[in-house]
């Protein structure tokens, strides 16, 4: 999942911590009549308004376990609650779209699916499994969501989807003790960000941990930079490969990334150690080693939090955040999104396409951490601490810039498999960040024939 958005004001939500509260989610704009018939027990209104579906039974696929797993079932039970259907969560494997294949063919698609890549959405389109969004889904996108969420669920005109889930991936998560002992302040911009790695780094620990053994995340370094720095319509450009690898643009954000990739004392391990380094233990290994951690600084998004939880780092506390420096005029976000899909025609679909489209829906998940919505209607009092509400608004301050995931746009043999592509050429550069024009042929070759087949 990883989906990008550029914002101008990125930097001062994550200071203006006081300024955190979004529309009230009981707000329905004169528009809806909430249903006072069922709720959530808590004695708040709702804002959405559902159809009595007593008895009916709906299935709904994604490939979320665990907690993540429980805590949207609370979702799924507070709809029955209001409707009086019947819903099963159905365990999927990934990629979806393989595996919701399969179940068509066999005639049994799930009513519902969550599915994370746009490019997904436009398939399950093209391939007729996906039902359009009814009007009363509709008139809740339209109330909650920024157009952008919406555009990113319709394909060719049409909507088909409603984005329930985000992630902000621009964050630099830092050891707060490390940087205390540094005497490190957190950077804004990319200049300052190198300067904050040599200070770190003059003080004994290593500055950044790069987990370039999943290639990924570099796809994700790329990204961060060059949408800062090239802007979104040249993001929109390569993206769609319109332009090619081998645009200036491109030279330039290398550039740029060759200016920490180019300093192997910037990174645990060096280039090396950082190419045997797996995401999450990029990740611990910043929060882990108390005053001489392995790295002082790692990059990803919000669920870096779940592999913080596996150290003795309290977020907020030990391990702090700030938004990806930005490199032009404007920082940086990248976000991953699920949308809800409609893969059965019916009135129990097309509920829970709008029960999802609500802030109440928003609320329930948020209370239980772990989460992130593009609905801005959610009041950000719903999330359980002050790092949740500072991402959750960065991401929906961008309203209508954001910018799927570059990666995640491309065919999946260019920008999603691992040992080929872009997420290897990426792993060579990191190797040998000199290389810049190589580089750029490779990704533009290998590109090229992607985009054909």
């Amino acid at each position: 999942m990883r989906t990008t958005l550029r914002i101008s004001r990125a930097a001062a939500v994550f200071t203006a911590v006081g300024a955190l509260a979004l529309t009230g989610c009981s707000d329905d704009g004169g528009k809806d009549k909430p249903d006072k018939s069922s709720g959530s027990g808590k004695g708040s209104p709702s804002s959405v308004a559902l159809p009595k579906l007593d008895g009916e039974k709906l299935s709904v696929a994604a490939v979320w376990t665990g907690a993540e797993q429980a805590n949207f079932v609370k979702v799924l039970k507070e709809f029955e609650n209001r409707t009086g259907a019947k819903v099963t969560f159905v365990p999927a494997q990934d990629p979806i779209v393989n595996f919701l294949g399969t179940k068509i063919a066999g005639g049994q698609p799930p009513d519902v699916a969550m599915i994370p890549q746009v490019g997904a959405i436009q398939q399950a389109a093209q391939k007729k499994w996906a039902k359009p969004v009814g009007p009363e889904a509709k008139a809740q996108l339209a109330k909650n969501y920024a157009k952008v969420w919406q555009d990113l669920g319709a394909v060719d005109g049409t909507q088909y989807g409603v984005y329930f889930k985000a992630a902000n991936k621009s964050l630099i998560w830092y050891n707060a003790k490390a940087f205390e002992n540094a005497g490190a302040a957190e950077p804004k911009t990319w200049k300052d960000f190198l300067k904050t790695a040599e200070t770190v780094s003059a003080s004994g620990v290593t500055p950044v941990s790069v987990g370039g053994a999943d290639g990924w995340t570099l796809t994700d370094w790329f990204e961060n930079i060059y949408l800062s720095q090239a802007g979104p319509e040249k993001y929109d450009q390569l993206a769609q490969h319109k332009i090619k690898w081998t645009d200036p643009s491109v030279k330039d954000a290398l550039t740029t990334l060759a200016q920490l990739f180019g300093k192997p004392s910037l990174i645990a391990g060096g280039a090396d150690g950082a190419l045997q380094t797996e995401f999450p233990a990029s990740v611990t290994q910043t929060f882990t080693g108390g005053d001489q951690p392995k790295a002082a600084m790692v990059f990803e998004g919000d669920f870096v939090g779940v592999n913080i939880a596996q150290t003795k780092s309290k977020i907020g506390t030990d391990a702090k955040v700030f938004p990806f420096p930005a490199v032009g005029a404007e920082s940086p976000v990248v976000t991953g999104g699920d949308a809800a899909v409609a893969l059965k025609d019916g009135k129990g679909a097309q509920a829970l396409l709008t029960w999802l489209a609500s802030a109440d829906a928003a609320k329930i998940m948020a209370e239980q951490g772990g989460f992130i919505s593009p609905n801005k209607s959610l009041d950000a009092s719903a999330y359980p601490n002050e790092v949740q509400r500072t991402m959750a608004q960065a991401l929906i301050s961008a309203g209508d810039s954001v910018r799927f995931d570059m990666s995640d746009q491309a065919p999946q043999s260019f920008g999603g498999t691992p040992g080929k592509g872009e997420w290897k050429t990426l792993q060579d550069f990191l190797k040998n960040p000199k290389d810049i024009a190589g580089t750029q042929a490779k990704l533009e070759s290998d590109a090229a024939k992607a985009y054909k087949s």
